[in-house]
């Protein structure tokens, strides 16, 4: 027999640089030219080793207009392949591995200064920024849909912004948590929920590494930060960490699109999410997608995003 699929994956494996890859593929989703940063090659040379890569099923390819962004594949074929590598791994390519993991912290350095610059800078027009896309009394008519007329417990808003979320739903929850990574956004949702007599903790925080106890949250909502993260499957799986068993995850953000423009003039790392990839990170994270509503209008599309993490709904639950 000439070829084997196991003998094709294994020879794809077969080299140095396509095996830093996955090392750093592990760690975090990453585009082809931050590879390239990384890596010190050229992005042609990076682009054939990712190529081979993908044609052996390890990695899944996914772009976003003129940008490429990777990810391990399925955990149900990756797994026994990094077993594998785990366990033949020697001290020389650990070390290697880790000195390139070590440089992932310059391409998250650049990206959230490339946000927070923004962020700063529009601090206070935040709000009518949104609103130049779609209707944004359409999209809190939508949430407030979601969301429905119950209790919704200890909430938290996750890329708070201007408090706005917490502005308008705050008074159903029997308590609220903002949380930015922005001390201007945070000065400036204090000021509007003080003068809305809203009761709430406004900390700063990282999406990635929320500040906030496991299963602390019985309601949490992520509205239009998503398209900002580098990782959002990982700003997912953090919020999932928090919420309690039965409690609701809702997103709100733009339907996939190809506005490349966005990532210059807004800062936008994602050019919108479709349906399958957000049901396939919320199913990752423990959590059912069980309502979704797309809202066409303006130049991009809104969708919200709803599901409910696995177990039974604690209904009085004390403050984080």
């Amino acid at each position: 027999m000439d070829a084997l699929p196991l003998a094709e994956l294994l020879q794809a494996l077969a080299d140095p640089t396509r095996l830093r890859i996955l090392a750093l593929l592990r760690r975090m989703e990453l585009s082809v030219g931050e590879l390239a940063i990384i890596l010190d090659q050229s992005q042609p040379r990076v682009s054939r080793h990712v190529r081979i890569l993908a044609d052996a099923g390890v990695i899944d390819r996914r772009r976003e207009g003129s940008w490429v962004f990777l990810t391990i594949a399925p955990e149900g074929r990756a797994a026994p392949m990094f077993s594998l590598i785990d366990a033949w791994t020697c001290e020389e390519s650990a070390q290697a591995f880790e000195a390139d993991a070590s440089k992932l912290d310059r391409i998250r350095s650049d990206r959230a200064e490339a946000a927070t610059r923004y962020f700063t800078s529009h601090a206070e027009v935040w709000d009518s920024i949104r609103s130049l896309h779609v209707a944004e009394s359409e999209v809190e008519e939508a949430i407030g849909r979601a969301l429905g007329s119950e209790d919704l417990g200890c909430l938290v808003d996750i890329g708070t912004g201007t408090g706005r979320m917490i502005e308008l739903f705050g008074r159903s929850a029997s308590h609220s948590i903002g949380i930015d990574r922005s001390s201007e956004m945070l000065r400036l949702a204090r000021v509007k929920l003080e003068a809305a007599g809203i009761s709430s903790s406004l900390r700063q925080g990282d999406l990635y590494s929320l500040p906030l106890d496991d299963g602390a949250a019985d309601t949490v909502i992520i509205h239009q930060v998503l398209h900002y993260a580098h990782s959002p499957a990982a700003a997912i799986e953090e919020a999932s960490r928090v919420l309690a068993p039965g409690g609701r995850l809702l997103i709100v953000d733009f339907a996939a699109h190809e506005r490349e423009e966005l990532r210059t003039t807004d800062a936008h790392i994602r050019l919108g999410f479709d349906d399958d990839t957000m049901t396939s990170w919320f199913k990752a994270a423990g959590i059912a997608v069980d309502h979704v509503e797309h809202l066409e209008g303006g130049e991009l599309t809104v969708t919200v995003w709803r599901g409910e993490k696995a177990g039974v709904r604690q209904r009085e639950r004390r403050a984080a």
